[in-house]
């Protein structure tokens, strides 16, 4: 008996499992010890050195089971990097019981605390296998309906528009203050055909006008500036969030514009897929 019929029993069973396991409340999320860390102190990366593991800062927090204080550095393998930091802010971090040098550093909990990642990811290859089949058990039409339906999904699920929206409101009203760029960050990438690609972040040091001095990876607007040590901008900065700014406003509207277009590229291929499919059924 072929295996190609039963190509749905993986993922299947993988998302049985993940969800079974969270309800069970066993999986590594929930078993993990949740905690809120605080920056101490940001160090800037050398000039040069790369920017894979972002800024690297000291981060103190309480372990919740011995009532102990740690100060642990985020180097090597501690979760997210971090792009924007100050002395005092807070992220939050989860670890193993009795283990908070295994930290992991996280600057989004959403979906994580239940451990979904891997049976939503199992759900997610079900709908794409499900589309492949449905093209080759049932032709075009079919195939089309289902890949319209999986295109308008994933517009739906992205969330683009809801951060592009969230991050044009907090920039609606920010504060211009000068900045300097302390250092950049330089990685080399190699394509498929060898080729070496020289990826290049500057780090910048703004002070607030609260007097809170920031240190940050240029990730939006960096391709508008030579980068080099030394060189004096402008930067945006939202009040009540100093980790979201730009060195150029039009620049950051014309990316959330795109990022709005994706989304909406997404819905419009997905529909008319939908359309196509159902007038060839």
């Amino acid at each position: 008996m072929s295996w190609v019929g039963f190509w749905w029993v993986l993922p299947v069973a993988g998302a049985l499992v993940g969800y079974g396991r969270a309800l069970a409340g066993v999986t590594r999320a929930q078993r993990a010890v949740w905690a809120v860390a605080r920056v101490v102190e940001v160090r800037v990366p050398a000039h040069g050195a790369s920017g894979m593991d972002a800024l690297p800062v000291t981060l103190a927090f309480q372990d919740l089971l011995s009532g102990a204080e740690f100060r642990l550095g985020n180097e090597g393998a501690h979760g997210e990097g971090v792009h924007a930091a100050w002395v005092g802010r807070e992220f939050t971090v989860r670890y193993p019981p009795g283990q908070p040098e295994r930290f992991h550093l996280m600057r989004s909990t959403d979906g994580e605390r239940h451990g979904l990642t891997v049976p939503n990811c199992c759900v997610w290859l079900l709908a794409v296998g499900a589309v492949a089949h449905a093209w080759v058990a049932g032709g075009p039409g079919w195939g089309l309906l289902g890949l319209g339906a999986l295109l308008v999904c994933a517009g739906a699920l992205s969330g683009d528009i809801g951060r592009a929206r969230e991050r044009a409101a907090r920039l609606a009203s920010a504060v211009g203050v000068p900045a300097r760029v302390v250092a950049v960050t330089e990685d080399i990438h190699t394509d498929g055909e060898g080729t070496e690609i020289v990826s290049r972040t500057p780090v910048v040091v703004f002070t607030t006008r609260d007097g809170v001095r920031v240190t940050a990876l240029l990730l939006r607007g960096a391709q508008a500036l030579p980068g080099s040590l030394g060189r004096e901008l402008t930067v945006h900065y939202a009040v009540d969030d100093p980790s979201v700014f730009t060195p150029d406003l039009a620049f950051d509207r014309r990316e959330r514009g795109k990022d709005i277009a994706f989304v909406v590229a997404l819905w419009t291929g997905g529909l008319a897929s939908m359309a196509v499919g159902a007038a060839l059924l």
